[in-house]
């Protein structure tokens, strides 16, 4: 078998069920576990993105390239042609996160590559561990992938446990913060099963774009920095640059009480692989530190 990942949360799943070694192409973006860093790119992306760069600069070039029904990603067909690639796994579910699987299969049909495309398309986590079952199946790694899934469905389950009887904690989740976007599809049943309510973006719904106003009306008890893309440094310097000189934050009672979080969401919030469970139970902790373990410092960290 010879796998080809367009997307990071897919080279995540691939690496569980043990099939590093049946991955022959990647994106630029997949990066954990390290060995991925080793295997030839096939998809870069189209931004003019540079070291640095600001938030609303993004999100300004994503925009008009959306807004223009433009591509977010080069896709490299003739690579991946030799590569000559079984399986290729994708996504329809964000453009911004990888190329949609209809592209890529129009690239396909170019160059005669009859590889199998498998789109991933979650907005729950009972869909992440879904997705982790048919990469198994397709793949030819159904027992492991059932291992895998009954490990991350059992600790899921253990903190939803944990936090039934427990006081709901009202939880913002920003997935971007300049312009400011309330986190979508799975994060806000993450927080609800960490034991929180999440006001702006129901269970399953896409992430959306948000006012202050909003934020502040929503009155937090827990903010949480997670944007999309970046890892805990990145997301606390952004957070730490914007967030204490909003009042929507600064006078909310998690800015008041100091339960305002950044998170490398990279990692564990906007990849829909197996370390989203971490992020979940992490995201527990946040909302009630005296009932569930400090994660590791590598995942959250508080804002001062």
């Amino acid at each position: 078998m010879r796998i080809v990942s367009l997307l990071p949360s897919a080279t995540e799943i691939v690496y569980s069920l043990g099939l590093g070694d049946d991955l022959v192409g990647v994106t630029y973006e997949c990066d954990h576990p390290p060995e991925a860093r080793t295997k030839p790119v096939v998809s870069d992306t189209a931004l003019a993105l540079e070291p640095d760069m600001a938030a609303a600069e993004i999100d300004r070039q994503v925009s008009e390239r959306v807004a223009a029904g433009e591509a977010l990603y080069v896709l490299d067909s003739v690579r991946i042609a030799d590569l000559e690639p079984d399986l290729i796994l994708t996504q329809d579910l964000c453009r911004v996160c990888a190329v949609p699987s209809g592209q890529v299969e129009d690239a396909l049909a170019k160059i005669g590559c009859t590889a199998e495309v498998v789109s991933l398309d979650p907005h729950s986590l009972d869909d992440i561990l879904a997705g982790i079952t048919e990469v198994g199946r397709r793949a030819g790694a159904a027992e492991r992938a059932t291992e895998v899934v009954d490990g991350l469905r059992a600790r899921i389950a253990a903190v939803e446990e944990a936090a039934r009887g427990l006081p709901r904690v009202v939880t913002v989740t920003l997935e971007w913060l300049d312009p400011p976007f309330a986190g979508g599809h799975w994060v806000p049943e993450m927080v609800e099963r960490a034991g929180g309510e999440h006001p702006l973006v129901a269970a399953g719904e896409p992430s959306r774009r948000v006012t202050w106003d909003e934020v502040g009306d929503a009155a937090p008890e827990v903010v949480v920095a997670m944007p999309c893309g970046y890892d805990l440094p990145a997301a606390r310097a952004e957070a730490e640059a914007i967030l204490p000189g909003l009042p929507a934050v600064a006078e909310s009672p998690a800015g008041k009480a100091g339960r305002v979080f950044a998170v490398d969401a990279n990692g564990y919030y906007s990849r829909s692989g197996p370390r989203v469970v971490d992020g979940l139970e992490a995201l527990a902790w946040a909302l009630h530190p005296d009932q569930f373990p400090v994660p590791p410092e590598t995942i959250i960290a508080p804002l001062p």
